[in-house]
């Protein structure tokens, strides 16, 4: 398991640098401020949560039923959170409304939220 979450770490990781280059450069003269600032917020989440899986696939601080959960939550979360505010920000580059599945959003972010929960918990649980 510490394997794949290291590797999907670094995986969201260069995908995030690359659409951070894609939304300083390329969409600046495509859309408004206010939704570069949108795409950025994306890309953002999606490094600190790279981040975040790179510390738990290399912790042995944290129990691996844990680990499997932080996994899954954190990794759908990015897609929901960060997916959705990508779709959001470019909305007006596609024929897709993506204002439709807005509400995916916050659900992504739930997902984040437990998942930081959940190594709270783990951290409690642990002996001294």
């Amino acid at each position: 398991m510490n394997k794949t979450i290291l590797i999907t770490a670094s995986i969201l990781g260069v995908t995030g640098i690359i659409l951070g280059a894609f939304g300083a450069h390329l969409l600046k003269e495509l859309i408004s401020v206010e939704a570069q600032q949108t795409f950025e917020t994306g890309v953002r989440y999606q490094m600190y949560h790279a981040i975040f899986l790179l510390f738990v696939g290399n912790s042995v601080l944290i129990r691996q039923r844990a680990k499997k959960q932080i996994y899954f939550l954190t990794l759908l979360g990015i897609i929901l959170f960060s997916g959705s505010i990508y779709g959001l920000a470019t909305n007006v580059l596609t024929t897709f409304d993506f204002k439709m599945i807005g509400f995916i959003t916050p659900i992504g972010g739930l997902l984040l939220i437990v998942s930081w929960i959940i190594i709270f918990i783990n951290f409690l649980k642990m002996k001294s």
